[in-house]
């Protein structure tokens, strides 16, 4: 990280405004030789013409210095607010380039922030979940993964393993030594303890859920009403509707928003025995994304006489469709929301939708700062809970062995905020970012 790497900041394009950002060890030499003068007080816009090698007047912009360490990634870091147009733009980046500058690969000013320690790995993961927010519910977990809200949680329980560890170390290093003789039995407890709190960690997804959506999957046998009800929960025919059944033969993914909350809402083909080949792998389809859901709406024609769907799990909600035609008494089912509808009816539709979006805004908020935003999260903390699991079951055994689990599993832990990965797992993280950041 020698070299200055510079980027656009802003979206490429015609616009009012582009911004382009420089960092790195060269970056007031730059400053200077282009606009003619030292960088101004730190933080402080100034207008400055900016002019290439041979003397040409590239723009008249305003520009920021930042001295590091006191900067985003802790180096020293210009900004030059340009004028949007396409030729200002290029003209510059060819004026930085015969500078000695080059351009910024994906993640790279965010990766130097991580390298200089001016954010944690879980940070600048938060870094990226906020420009990629769609919601405000989106926004907000990524601002408070950004403002260190998931390392503190890390950090509490490192902090216990530690405890957890010292006691350990304390019973093997000083075996003769007048210790309490419940030294061991409390680290027993304080890692079963720690046990559990990872168990309901990795269970609860509600992170992953507000990251990448919340998953509701429309279900049932084929002519159900599952495309219609997608099409006007959806507001477009996003899914063929025909009295034929067996249409749907590929699910069909659509993003709607509740409360805040990003939904991915799926039409699945309809589950039935069949001989086309086609078709049952739409089926199986169906049913591995469905597996996958966080809620399935199962639907079923409300014209005949059901008890309840064979495969009504206890978390699903059951949908008795084509309620304009008639049809027997809604029949009780205990533990399930049951609903009687038109779905090509908008208000019958965005009733059930209101309801939707109460679910998901009570299955995602509240309670702590979620422990798993990203896969990569869910792959340490696993991790962590089998070393966890292997030291338990080893207490009675060699406390050797127990300790050697204990401290595994802290390193795991150290995984999460970036201190022992590897560059595969930070060319990985990173390599998602957008250029410019």
């Amino acid at each position: 990280m020698n070299d200055t790497i510079y980027a656009l900041a802003t979206a490429p394009g015609r616009a009012a405004l582009a911004v382009m950002r420089l960092s790195g060890p060269d970056s007031r030499r730059v400053l200077a030789e282009m606009s003619g003068r030292p960088p101004p007080p730190v933080r402080q816009m100034s207008l400055r013409d900016l002019r290439d090698r041979s003397g040409r007047l590239l723009d008249r912009a305003l520009i920021v210095w930042f001295q590091g360490p006191a900067s985003f990634t802790g180096e020293d870091v210009v900004e030059f607010h340009l004028h949007g147009g396409a030729a200002v733009v290029a003209a510059t980046a060819g004026a930085l380039e015969a500078a000695g500058c080059r351009t910024a690969a994906p993640g790279e000013f965010t990766r130097r922030a991580f390298a200089n320690g001016r954010l944690s790995l879980a940070e600048a993961e938060g870094v990226a979940d906020l420009i990629d927010a769609e919601t405000v519910q989106q926004s907000s977990q990524a601002l408070q993964q950004l403002s260190g809200a998931l390392d503190d949680r890390f950090a509490r329980w490192r902090n216990a393993l530690i405890e957890c560890l010292a006691l350990l170390e304390a019973s093997i290093d000083f075996p003769d030594e007048d210790l309490p003789p419940d030294v061991a039995a409390g680290a027993a407890e304080g890692l079963r303890g720690l046990d559990a709190d990872l168990e309901s960690a990795l269970g609860e997804g509600r992170g992953e859920f507000v990251r990448d959506g919340f998953r509701v999957a429309l279900i049932g046998p084929p002519n159900a009403g599952k495309s219609s009800l997608f099409n006007t929960l959806t507001g477009r025919d996003a899914a063929i509707v025909t009295p034929v059944a067996g249409t749907t033969r590929d699910v069909i993914e659509a993003d709607i928003h509740l409360n805040g909350y990003l939904v991915r809402l799926a039409d699945t083909a309809g589950l039935r025995e069949t001989d086309d080949a086609v078709e049952a792998e739409g089926v199986r389809r169906a049913r591995a994304w469905s597996d996958r859901a966080g809620l399935r709406l199962w639907l079923t024609d409300g014209t005949f006489h059901v008890e309840q769907p064979p495969d009504l799990g206890p978390a699903d909600w059951w949908v008795l469709t084509k309620a304009d035609k008639g049809g027997p008494p809604i029949p009780f089912v205990t533990g399930h929301p049951v609903y009687r509808l038109d779905t090509r009816d908008r208000d019958q539709v965005m009733a059930l939708a209101a309801d939707l979006g109460r679910h998901v805004t009570a299955r995602l908020s509240g309670g702590e700062f979620p422990a798993v935003t990203r896969a990569r999260h869910r792959e340490i903390l696993a991790d962590a809970r089998e070393c966890l699991s292997r030291a338990i079951a080893g207490f009675g055994r060699a406390p050797e062995l127990v300790a050697e689990d204990v401290r595994l599993a802290a390193r795991a832990l150290e995984r999460l905020s970036g201190r022992i990965d590897s560059e595969a797992v930070l060319d990985r993280v990173f390599g998602s970012f957008c250029i410019g950041k």
